[in-house]
Parts: structure tokens; C-alpha cells; sequence
């Protein structure tokens, strides 16, 4: 690692005074796309992220106002990592350069690179003139949703304001760095008992699914509700497991394989239903089929719990969406975000409208609703969900295990931290919850399971 005064002083955890007074680098080390190469996929059949990431050294930008310079711990692979790293649907370097034409501190933002990652936990070492709730040294987590203050819908809801852009994915300067710059209204506490990678892991899919499921802009689960979780082995579906569990629920997890089905029941899922075992492997070539392997999962779930599913969780997206409609309810709720499979959904309209259900749509998450899910980490009632932990050297690898669904929980990335395991404050609370709940798909733990 190249090693410059104030990240040596970061590493050792020097005072706030010290940090405060050391000069900021010229440039830093992030993992980046670079404009010249947004072609370089066209006509190409498997799009290997591991081609389009570099890792290497880019300036450092000036800070505005109300922004916040964080020294990035560690952070975490996220699909829109795949997303922008495919240059698909769309480059994000086209958002770049809508952004940048907003003017002001937003100019900057227009880059031949691009810095990505829309996770990060780290330790503030600059604010800028206008920040007043945060301090230089304070251990802080990185919410998503960069948003306009000064736009009244905001207020209302940040995710509604049409200015509203996902950081380090519609934005510059992302996560996956030693250093990231993000707004304060981006900034949430860390909760002290967690690692660094495990708080990382937590805000962009913690945060969605917080919103999808609990927050009154979604599903609003309720206790005894019966909740069909897609893809429950995986980031977004682990979160969803614990949130219903914890929210006196029902989970029922849908996974492909018996491996991924017992880490989901680490998680506490009361049912667990291996799609390929009932024959839904594939997604469906037509309405006719869709409707039959609905029937078949149905049945499946109705076997087990007795009743149809209140909400069904859905973020797969083409190749479940019909299935999902069909299978919730007489009145329920199909929540759905990201659409990992594809974002045109055909469903059969009689399912939804005779049977009066309702579709919520939903994105990213509010910094009120990224607290809440915070804070629940804080009280020691939900458990981080990182699988393994790849250096920042390997972010290529890591993603590329996102990209071909090899992944179970979230994939941590190690930056400025150079192991895993880093940043406890209070080990007391950690030991009252024990190394057992708070790692329950960390695959050193399951070697029989793992690969």
C-alpha cells in the first residue's frame, strides 16, 4: 500500500486533533471504470467485470461544503457494481455527465473515470465548512441516497426528489477506495460491536430492504405476516429474512441449491423451499408455465404454512415476476426493486386486478429508513450477513462472483483495513452476542458448505 502521512495516522488510530492537521493526499487508491472503455463489451458474450475494474491511483477531489471526506475501512459488492462495471443497462458515465451539467460542486463529478462502490464504513477526516453534526474522527457508515436539501419533496421523502442519485453508481467518488467523498445528509453511526466489513455491508441492501418491507413507503409487514422471499441466500434476500423474522413474520426463502438453503435457516427462516426441487430452475417460456410452476410453488409453500403468502419480496425481477403476482394472496402485496434478471415483467392481469393485489414499487431507501435499519444492527437484533472478504486488489474477483451468482450474503472488501475483523469499539456487546449469531454465513464457519 502506498502509504501517505494521514492514512499511516488513520491506520493507528491517531486522535482527531492529528488527523484534523495532517495534509490531505493528491491522489488515492480506488477501484475505477474508465471512459475509454465503455465499448469494450459490445458484441461480447460473458461481459467479465474483472476487465472493466482497475485498481490504481486517481486524484483526490476538493471537498464542498457539505460534504464529508471519509477514510473507506472496507465496503462491499453491490449488483449495481455489475451494473456499472457491464456499462449496462446504460453507462453510468452518461449520469456523470447529466450531473455534472447541474453545475457547481457537481461539475467535478464529470470524470474519464469513474470511482464505484455504493457501500462504505469508515472515519471521517475532513468535513466541509457547512457540516455540523459530524466530526473529524467519528466511525461512520455510508448511506446511499444522495439527495438535494434544498428541494422540498426531500423533506418529504429524500428517495422522491428528482434529483435524487445513488452514490457511487450515478455519482463519482464511490466506496470502493481508501478515500470517498459523500454528503453529511449521507452519514449514519456505526454501530460499535461490529467489524468494519460487517458494518459495511450493512446500508445499500440493509437500507432496500428496510424500506421494501418495513417502512411505511412499502410492504408494512405486520406480525404473522407470511413473506415469500426470492433469492433469500443472497444480499438483499438475507436482509429480508431477518427484518421478518424480527418483525414477527413469517419467512418463507426461495434458494437453488440444499447448501444455500441451510445458511438461509441460519438466518432463521421458518421455511425454506429449494426451487429446483419442485421444479422451478429455470425462468418461464410462457404465460401458460408461468402460471403452472406459480401453482406448483404455491402449493409447496401452502404445504408448509398452511396459507398463501401476504407479500411477496421480489427483486429477480423478469424471471420470477409473473410467478410472484400470481402466488401472493387474495389482497396482497407484491414489493419489488432492482430486477436482476431483467426489467420487462409480463404478468397475467387477472390475477391482479380480480384478486385485488397491490404492486410497490421501491428504491434505495431514505436516510430516516437507513437509520432504522441501523439501528436495529445497534440493538444486537439483526446479524450482519457477509459471507467472505476479498482485499481491494481483488475487487474484480469479488464482483465477479456477484455477477455469475456465486455469492451467498454480501461480499465484503477490505480498503484501508488490512484484515477482517477490524474496528471493534465495544467487544463487551460483541461477546454477549457471540461470534455464532453475528457470523452465520461467514463460510470459514461452514467448511462443509462452503464453494
Amino acid at each position: 500500500m502506498q502509504m501517505d502521512e494521514l492514512t499511516e495516522a488513520v491506520l493507528r488510530d491517531a486522535p482527531p486533533e492529528e488527523l484534523s492537521r495532517l495534509p490531505l493526499p493528491k491522489d488515492y487508491t480506488a477501484a475505477h471504470l474508465l471512459r475509454q472503455d465503455v465499448e469494450m463489451f459490445h458484441g461480447v458474450a460473458d461481459k467479465d467485470v474483472r476487465r472493466s475494474l482497475h485498481v490504481g491511483r486517481v486524484p483526490l477531489p476538493e471537498l464542498a461544503p457539505d460534504e464529508v471526506l471519509v477514510a473507506v475501512m472496507a465496503s462491499s459488492v453491490n449488483y449495481n457494481t455489475v451494473w456499472s462495471a457491464t456499462f449496462e443497462p446504460v453507462s453510468t458515465f452518461d449520469a456523470l455527465r447529466r450531473y455534472a451539467r447541474s453545475g457547481g460542486w457537481q461539475a467535478r463529478h464529470d470524470q474519464p473515470h469513474q470511482v464505484i462502490g455504493s457501500d462504505a464504513a469508515g472515519v471521517i477526516v475532513r468535513t466541509g465548512a457547512g457540516v455540523r453534526r459530524w466530526q473529524v474522527g467519528d466511525h461512520v457508515a455510508v448511506s446511499t441516497a444522495v439527495v438535494d436539501d434544498q428541494d422540498p419533496v426531500t423533506h418529504t421523502d429524500g428517495m422522491l426528489g428528482a434529483d435524487q442519485k445513488a452514490w457511487g453508481y450515478e455519482t463519482n467518488f464511490g466506496g470502493l477506495a481508501h478515500y470517498t467523498v459523500v454528503r453529511a445528509s449521507q452519514l449514519i453511526a456505526k454501530p460499535p460491536h461490529l467489524t468494519w466489513e460487517e458494518t459495511a455491508s450493512i446500508p445499500l441492501c440493509g437500507g432496500t430492504a428496510y424500506r421494501m418491507l418495513v417502512s411505511e413507503k412499502g410492504a408494512r409487514i405486520k406480525q404473522g405476516d407470511i413473506v415469500l422471499i426470492w433469492g433469500a441466500s443472497g444480499g438483499l434476500g438475507a436482509f429480508a429474512v431477518q427484518l421478518v423474522k424480527n418483525g414477527g413474520g413469517i419467512p418463507v426463502g426461495v434458494v437453488n441449491s440444499e447448501r444455500k438453503a441451510e445458511l438461509v435457516r441460519r438466518l432463521g427462516c421458518d421455511v425454506v423451499i429449494n426451487r429446483e426441487e419442485i421444479g422451478i430452475g429455470k425462468a418461464p417460456e410462457s404465460p401458460q408455465e408461468t402460471v403452472e410452476l406459480a401453482k406448483r410453488l404455491g402449493r409447496a409453500i401452502r404445504s408448509q404454512v398452511g396459507e398463501d403468502p401476504h407479500i411477496v419480496f421480489d427483486h429477480v425481477g423478469k424471471a420470477t415476476f409473473g410467478i410472484s403476482v400470481i402466488v401472493a394472496r387474495r389482497g396482497g402485496t407484491v414489493v419489488t426493486c432492482g430486477s436482476s434478471t431483467g426489467y420487462q415483467h409480463t404478468f397475467d392481469n387477472r390475477y391482479f386486478w380480480m384478486n385485488l393485489k397491490r404492486i410497490v414499487g421501491s428504491h434505495g431507501m431514505n436516510l430516516g429508513e437507513a437509520a432504522e435499519m441501523m439501528r436495529l444492527y445497534k440493538l444486537g437484533l439483526l446479524a450482519p450477513v457477509v459471507s467472505r472478504t476479498y482485499p481491494l486488489a481483488e475487487v474484480g474477483e469479488a464482483a465477479r462472483l456477484v455477477q455469475n451468482n456465486q455469492h451467498t450474503g454480501k461480499i465484503g472488501v477490505l480498503c484501508l483495513a488490512d484484515q477482517p475483523g477490524l474496528g471493534v469499539t465495544d467487544p463487551a456487546t460483541r461477546a454477549r452476542l457471540g461470534e455464532d449469531w453475528l457470523r452465520p454465513l461467514a463460510e470459514d464457519r461452514v467448511p462443509a458448505l462452503a464453494g
